[in-house]
């Protein structure tokens, strides 16, 4: 490492040592390049700027790579990745904005501002571009439910999500939770908004008007978050409880208040260019817009709203306080722009100016605290190629090698109460999902809609992933998540658009974990070009490790679709007796990784169920083409759990007794019931022969399998010659299981 030197500017700092570069997250070679590019040692708080922006979180120096092989462009994209979120055309002049983003370490070590800031980080990325939130999502991946913290980090994180959502007046929608001892010491929180927008009133973030001013607009800078972006991108360990201090700390309330004051202000001509301060806060917001305008920036801070005395331009430049924004105004605006955000009680200050320097210099008290090139901020920032090493690719399972199962039902009532199959009703009714009047489809089915203003068009939403397959056999499993969200669109008659996706893995300097990266993304850019899906925005989140212990991989995506009329989507609920029960798709009874395995025989092991993505598209372009034509009442796609727990899912979501007839001869009982083959659908018609003979002219598999019965207290499930189930007791095992586990004694307050 080159040898420290004084203080760059002569302050009173410490000298910059190489253990002071390893805390900042450097290795020797990236400092040595932060000194060549500057020409000189940097001072503390250049360090801290260098640290952040070259952070895994924010610079993608492990994945950029292979990123960049996903398809990211199609008919309907306006803006893809690169910007504070994904756009895409709607059609009628608007657009949809979204992305999903992860707040992991922080959730972990403060779970309810950990997850609420990951709530109003997420929105804040949405309505920067200029859109006003419609939707929440989030996808809750836990330890073991015996684990000692599980229960307190989910009461933390779903009080969290709630208060903070709720407060904003967005409906929380949809989502997914699931536990695993692999996440025992890194739980995911990943979080996701979808917002609507004129599609000509996009905002952006590229600074543009030399001599333009730059305002900071929102809550006051304190010293929370400081090295949040750094932490994010390094393992936990035991003493992970120290890092407390790095968490932000949100307030809902000036959130709301901020949403409403830059949609006001975007109303008008006054904005050149917006970013939200999120990871690396003031850093990361100035040096962005900046770079991607090719100018310079003076920020004096001085000027900087402060709500504590005596911070220093490190802890200023690198704080991660909630609820800022940056802005370039258009010149003769600023005293309207001011007006605005004074009405609303938020702050409104001229911290800076765009130069033609191309520089990022900082002046606190008269005094340049910091001068720095911005494109090598950018530019320059590691781009590793990191070696990997490919996930051996287990052997498939014979379901004939397995134990025969005598009584269906049985595994059925363990499968249905048991942690990632039993209802998540406990967390999604602590989310207000109705406000705002416009969720047609509520939480608890495959996608939820939500109307688009006064029109027969609606949104759907959903958020996949399944992590044991991306274990085993990641290409298939990064494949196998993009296809779920598209049938889960389809399920509700959806034509999908476009994902965001949020990368979670551990660290990837080992090889094998690298492997799982490179395989998942590979899997996904398989499917998304198959499905003429493009990524449009999204988040990598690695070092989800503590003590060597990595999570599973969890690539989850967050997917948009397009509904057509509102008053066509259909949920998983029959809506008539005598209905009957179609089976869509080929079943040859995959067993391996399914959940059936991992809770009725104890196994984590086997191959994944293949993914046919020419089978995806082709069944759920069918689905949806019977959904339009009023074909089906209700329609639901066969995933974790397979065909038993689809139609148990069915049954309970509309109080109708199901009539399942025997499994053809020759398959495994457990194979024909619980295997999870993809590409299928199972839905209720009034009129089977037309769905049978279309899906045949289709080249679509398809069968009956059943019919459906009446309301009322004898309402049961039926599998002829295994006996019946009554849905009352189904229903207490699917719906007791969370809230007793969260009654439990010994739960500690929201954390």
């Amino acid at each position: 490492m080159t040898a420290a030197v004084k203080p760059a500017h002569g302050r009173n700092e410490p000298r910059i040592t190489p253990e002071i570069v390893r805390d900042h997250g450097l290795k020797s070679e990236e400092y040595d390049r932060v000194v060549q590019f500057m020409g000189r040692e940097p001072n503390l708080v250049e360090l801290g700027i260098v640290s952040v922006m070259w952070s895994e979180h924010c610079s993608y120096k492990s994945s950029r790579r292979w990123l960049k092989t996903l398809p990211t462009e199609g008919k309907v994209v306006i803006q893809g990745p690169g910007e504070n979120a994904g756009v895409i055309d709607i059609g009628d002049g608007l657009a949809a904005v979204f992305k999903m983003e992860s707040h992991n370490h922080p959730s972990f070590i403060e779970p309810y501002q950990g997850a609420a800031t990951g709530v109003g980080g997420i929105m804040r990325d949405v309505f920067t571009m200029g859109a006003r939130p419609i939707a929440n999502l989030n996808a809750l991946r836990f330890g073991a439910p015996d684990h000692p913290k599980t229960r307190h980090l989910v009461a933390g994180v779903v009080a969290g999500i709630g208060g903070y959502g709720n407060c904003m007046g967005v409906p929380t929608v949809g989502g997914e939770c699931n536990f695993h001892p692999a996440y025992n010491g890194n739980i995911l929180v990943n979080a996701m908004t979808v917002g609507l927008a004129p599609k000509d009133r996009i905002f952006y973030s590229a600074a543009a008007g030399i001599g333009n001013q730059v305002v900071y607009v929102g809550a006051k800078t304190g010293r929370d978050g400081i090295h949040g972006a750094t932490m994010a991108s390094a393992e936990f360990s035991d003493d992970s409880e120290a890092k407390r201090p790095t968490v932000q700390v949100g307030d809902p309330f000036t959130e709301k208040l901020l949403l409403e004051a830059c949609l006001e202000l975007m109303a008008t001509d006054a904005i050149v260019a917006i970013q939200d301060m999120g990871a690396a806060g003031l850093t990361c917001s100035s040096v962005e817009m900046a770079d991607k305008g090719g100018l310079g920036i003076e920020l004096d801070l001085d000027t900087v709203p402060m709500r504590e005395a005596g911070m220093t331009p490190y802890e200023i430049m690198l704080s991660e306080s909630q609820e800022r924004m940056l802005m370039v105004l258009k010149p003769g605006t600023e005293a309207e722009a001011r007006k605005v955000f004074e009405k609303y009680e938020l702050d409104f200050a001229v911290v800076g100016r765009l130069t033609t320097t191309g520089r990022l210099v900082l002046k606190q008290g008269g005094v340049t605290v910091g001068d720095m090139p911005v494109k090598p901020l950018v530019e320059q920032a590691p781009q590793y190629d990191r070696p990997f090493v490919e996930t051996p690719r287990p052997a498939a399972i014979d379901p004939a090698s397995l134990p025969a199962e005598k009584n269906p039902l049985a595994a059925l009532q363990k499968l249905m109460g048991s942690p990632d199959l039993a209802s998540k009703r406990w967390i999604w009714e602590q989310y207000d999902h109705l406000v705002r009047g416009d969720t047609v489809i509520r939480p608890g089915g495959d996608a939820a809609v939500v109307r688009i203003g006064d029109g027969p068009k609606g949104l759907a939403v959903t958020s996949d992933c399944t992590p044991r397959y991306c274990r085993a056999e990641p290409r298939t499993g990064g494949a196998q998540a993009v296809a779920e969200a598209w049938r889960n669109l389809c399920a509700v008659g959806a034509r999908p658009l476009a994902v965001t996706d949020n990368l979670n893995f551990g660290n990837p300097e080992k090889p094998p974990i690298m492997g799982q990266l490179v395989g998942c993304v590979q899997g996904m850019g398989d499917a998304c070009r198959a499905l003429d899906f493009p990524v449009v925005s999204g988040n990598v989140s690695l070092y989800n490790e503590t003590n060597g212990e990595a999570i599973l991989p969890t690539p989850v995506i967050g997917a948009v679709g397009l509904v057509a009329d509102v008053a066509k989507a259909v949920t998983i609920a029959p809506r008539k007796p005598g209905e009957t029960l179609v089976l869509l798709g080929e079943t040859r009874g995959r067993i391996g990784q399914s959940v059936y395995l991992r809770e009725i025989l104890g196994r984590e092991d086997g191959a994944p169920p293949p993914v046919d993505l020419k089978a995806e598209k082709r069944h759920g372009d069918f689905v949806r083409e019977l959904i339009g034509q009023g074909t089906v009442s209700a329609c639901h796609d066969l995933g974790d759990g397979g065909l038993l727990v689809a139609a148990a899912e069915m049954a309970l979501a509309s109080g109708r007794g199901l009539a399942l007839e025997p499994g053809p001869a020759g398959l495994a009982a457990a194979a024909w019931w619980f295997g999870e083959d993809q590409a299928r659908y199972l839905a209720a018609t009034a009129s089977p022969d037309q769905v049978l003979a279309a899906a045949k002219a289709a080249g679509v598999p398809a069968i009956r399998v059943g019919q459906v019965g009446e309301t009322g207290d004898h309402a049961a499930l039926t599998l002829a010659g295994a006996g019946a189930i009554s849905l009352a007791e189904l229903r207490r095992a699917h719906e007791e299981w969370l809230p007793n586990y969260m009654a439990a004694p010994g739960l500690k307050g929201r954390g």
